[in-house]
């Protein structure tokens, strides 16, 4: 099964399993990339982790892509946690892809930086400077667009880098995926690209597999556009594709 279908701008495609649904986000990515290279000589890319990019992470290394021509940010990573960490998302991002494609250019926020001010104003400074050409992101079982959980989230948020508190359900969420012992051990804060950054880029790809998935996916399609669920807020970009499966599209009403 395939279905596709659209609310207000956002482009819905459900796909039988995360494999094609994978798959299929990774062409979307490879394309806007291409076209990206095509037109101007390079493309800049931000990528994001968790359990729900496995099989996207997959696809997209073995497309053709000039990665010698591409720069690469990411979505966020926890406060505090060094890179060799089990759980750093920079960790998960070379072993996952980035060290077989080898970009031009990797920039990586450190948690664990000594000034963490400074930090966040060069990651801003460098984001700015990269217009965005993709951005690859996910839903939280929350509704959060990266760490832009519901009590933090902010449409209009001045910042395009901060450090945001991680609520229960998402600190929750990290610890059910696997990636920490305990509760206790799940950081309480993270640095995140703000919506507006990743609103910033010219297409966005969401790749939201698993049931557990379904409520959240349901709200951002159906629900008030509002920080109560982050999601819903793609609704409004010009051009964003959420690629689902039957667990996480289990919810919506057009493939009842």
């Amino acid at each position: 099964m395939e279905k596709k279908f659209k609310v207000e701008n956002l482009k819905v495609a459900v796909f039988d399993g995360p494999d094609r649904m994978g798959q299929a986000a990774a062409d979307f990515v490879a394309n806007k990339l291409n076209r990206a290279i095509h037109q101007k000589g390079y493309a800049n890319l931000i990528l994001a982790t968790g359990a729900s990019q496995f099989t996207f992470l997959e696809a997209l290394q073995k497309k053709e892509i000039d990665w010698q021509k591409i720069t690469v940010f990411h979505l966020d990573e926890y406060k505090g946690i060094s890179e060799d960490h089990p759980a750093s998302f920079r960790k998960y991002l070379k072993e996952r892809i980035l060290d077989a494609v080898a970009p031009k250019k990797m920039y990586f926020l450190n948690g664990d930086a000594n000034d963490i001010g400074r930090e966040i104003r060069r990651y801003q400074d460098e984001l700015k400077k990269h217009p965005i050409d993709v951005a690859c992101i996910g839903i939280g079982e929350n509704g959060h667009l990266a760490f832009n959980d519901p009590p933090v989230a902010d449409f209009q948020d001045p910042k395009w880098v901060k450090v945001v508190a991680l609520d229960e359900a998402c600190r929750n969420q990290q610890l059910g995926e696997g990636w920490f012992p305990t509760f206790e051990d799940v950081p309480t804060h993270a640095l995140t690209l703000t919506i507006p950054a990743i609103l910033s880029s010219q297409s966005i790809s969401c790749v939201v597999p698993d049931a557990r998935k379904a409520e959240a996916v349901q709200n951002s399609l159906y629900g008030p556009i509002s920080t109560v669920c982050p999601g819903s807020i793609l609704r409004t970009h010009q051009d964003t594709a959420l690629f689902l499966d039957t667990g996480s599209a289990s919810g919506i009403k057009e493939i009842k």
